[in-house]
């Protein structure tokens, strides 16, 4: 295994006083004890008691991976939970739980009283249509409150939701429809992106030709002109508007499953990820209470689709289980310029925010003297997941925000992020992610399962189960236990690679695959990537690695520069910096300067498909998710040009 140096030597930065939260040092201090005293189960069973149940649970966890069973006896209700019992207090109940903007200004609000009598007629609705405790119901929506209520309808009548991301296209809808046999659908006449109408209903109606389960789509008018309704088709507004008010909340049992959310993972057939009732809802608690630190006065701004498991964690579950005041966006961050993040925090007085790593570099482009302008005067935190944060971005975020950068790391299968510093506690270090925060435990051991040095890349293995963590792959149970259990028996495989640092601070390196061999050596491209973000000029970079003949492997980065700097001076000078931040053996193949590069709504860059630009000088792979098809003409412009 090769020593990496060159992220991990920085030191960890003490937090500044300013930055500190004595209440989150000191209810971190109590989880801790809890977990001294009775191990990882005597931690969730603190959390537990946190929540209301309908059947107290018996024992916190029993069992082990691939065997797991949490809150053994419990009944409870997520909506009940999350929604019921602040709308019911008198001084909670009016208070804004959802505030929503439009890319095209419209603004909404929802206070919890609201939300709860919303919910409950939706899930009257979903009943009157005939669904049942366990049926699956489809939400196929962009970032609207509607995508809150649908998702607390189906948990108060114990429904299984699944959340289809928004843009996805008519194939890619019917596949997953086919997989999880849902039997009604929550869509909307279209979704606001980049200026443009994103036709939602229509890709499903192109779909449902294949999913004879399907026998009703409820349909949302955002656009205030939506088309003639189809045959099972019947407006959002007109089912609540014939619904109930009062819905009680059905009794579900703690590992009943909650929620299915599909994950293509690197084989071709999707996987339907499946998540627990008690253990989803109390996880997601954890996370946003650690990651985010609720204060009263917060208003949380969750900049991520709905469709990506970190929405339902930080906001739709987690955040309403704090009763926190939620922002919801629905458009692109940087439209109509780069931003439109700030500008649109400051207008609702956003205090904390998470953003994919991308996102940052976004608006790093616009300009420290922008960005610190636009600055909005209330902001106490950047939190970031979803892909690598390099250095670089995490101290410039740092630096011009005046805010602490919380990064952390999870999966979907995981439920919920597992490491990261502490928000208002832990020291930082540009770009790590922290350490396992309560509940949780990990290693880094070599492809035999030995664990390996400090310093030392290898594979990231969970070793210790949690609630939070997927129960099964929906319909396939053996397909769960030999993806992530079978490599290295008795703990989890992330497939990702890490390393640990002196500090004791796990740096995620990416996914296996997105390590390269150069000429027999192994290195990350995050690594890479990181050297090439460090050149001043460069406002994002992304690193693929292509064949070659003479290194096995070569790297190439596509480069988005900062207003002024010349194309030509930033390909010598991102091959310079790369070379001496790696070494020689590291040397890029080539720079290709782009206008942009292609990414998924939620901020990802979609690597695969520069790879493919790369190689082949033109892209014939799936697009499905690909957010702005322009950049996509930028990169290969770039690579044919070069």
């Amino acid at each position: 295994m090769e020593t990496i140096t060159a992220l991990t030597s920085a030191p960890l930065q003490p937090l500044p006083e300013r930055w500190r939260v004595p209440s989150q040092a000191a209810l971190l201090a109590e989880a801790r004890a809890a977990e001294h005293a009775g191990g990882p189960a005597g931690y969730w069973d603190w959390a537990g008691r946190r929540f209301a149940w309908m059947t107290p649970y018996e024992t916190a966890m029993e069992g082990g991976f691939g065997d797991l069973r949490c809150y053994v006896g419990g009944r409870m209700n997520v909506a009940a939970n999350c929604i019921d019992r602040y709308a019911a207090d008198a001084a909670h109940g009016g208070r804004r739980a959802v505030i929503w903007e439009g890319e095209d200004g419209d603004v909404r609000t929802l206070t919890y009283r609201e939300l709860h009598d919303a919910v409950a007629r939706c899930a009257n609705g979903l009943r009157a249509l005939g669904v049942t405790r366990g049926d699956v119901v489809a939400i196929h929506l962009p970032n609207l409150p509607e995508a809150f209520i649908a998702i607390h309808a189906c948990a108060r009548i114990g429904a299984i939701y699944t959340v289809l991301f928004s843009g996805f296209a008519p194939d890619a809808i019917r596949l997953r429809l086919q997989a999880a046999r849902a039997r009604v659908i929550v869509t909307a006449d279209a979704a606001m992106r980049r200026g443009k109408r994103v036709p939602l209903l229509a890709n499903l109606r192109a779909a449902r030709a294949g999913v004879p389960a399907l026998e009703h789509a409820i349909v949302v008018n955002r656009t205030g002109d939506p088309p003639a309704p189809e045959r099972g088709e019947i407006a959002w507004d007109r089912l609540l508007a014939d619904a109930a008010p009062d819905c009680p909340c059905e009794p579900l049992g703690a590992d009943d499953p909650a929620f299915l959310i599909f994950t293509s993972g690197t084989e071709s057939r999707p996987k339907g990820v499946v998540h627990s009732t008690a253990g989803f809802l109390i996880g997601a608690w954890a996370n946003v209470q650690w990651q985010v630190g609720p204060q009263p006065d917060d208003v949380y701004w969750c900049a991520a689709d709905v469709g990506w498991l970190t929405f339902p964690i930080q906001a739709v579950i987690g955040g309403l289980a704090h009763g926190m005041t939620l922002f919801c966006y629905e458009g692109a961050l940087d439209f109509p310029d780069r931003t439109r993040l700030l500008t649109t925090a400051r207008r609702h007085g956003v205090t904390k925010i998470l953003i994919a790593p991308t996102g940052l570099r976004m608006l790093r482009a616009a300009g420290d003297e922008v960005v610190g302008r636009e600055r909005p005067s209330g902001l106490r935190l950047i939190t970031t997941q979803g892909e690598p944060l390099d250095p670089e971005t995490a101290e410039w975020t740092e630096r011009v925000l005046d805010v602490p950068v919380v990064n952390a790391y999870g999966q979907t299968e995981t439920g919920s992020t597992w490491t990261y510093p502490v928000y208002g506690v832990d020291a930082l270090k540009y770009g790590s992610c922290g350490t396992p925060v309560p509940g949780h435990a990990c290693t880094v051991v070599d492809d035999e399962g030995r664990e390996v040095g400090a310093g030392t890349r290898g594979n990231l293995v969970l070793t210790a189960p949690f609630p939070t963590l997927a129960r099964t792959i929906w319909d396939d149970p053996e397909r769960y236990r030999t993806a992530y259990f079978a490599r290295f028996p008795g703990r989890y495989a992330t497939s990702d690679e890490a390393v640990i640092d002196d500090d004791g601070q796990i740096w995620v390196l990416g996914r296996a695959d997105d390590v390269i061999n150069i000429a027999a050596h192994r290195i990350s491209t995050m690594e890479i990537e990181g050297a090439a973000a460090a050149w001043p000029g460069v406002a994002e970079a992304a690193v693929v690695g292509v064949p070659d003949r003479l290194r096995g492997t070569m790297p190439v980065a596509f480069v988005t520069l900062r207003a002024g700097v010349d194309a030509d001076d930033a390909r010598r000078g991102v091959a310079e910096a790369v070379e001496t931040a790696i070494g020689r053996y590291a040397r890029l193949g080539a720079v290709y300067v782009t206008a942009s590069l292609p990414k998924t709504r939620a901020g990802k860059v979609m690597r695969r498909l520069l790879r493919e630009a790369a190689e082949t000088r033109g892209v014939r792979g799936d697009l499905t998710g690909l957010e702005d098809p322009s950049a996509l003409d930028a990169v290969l412009a770039a690579v044919t040009t070069a």
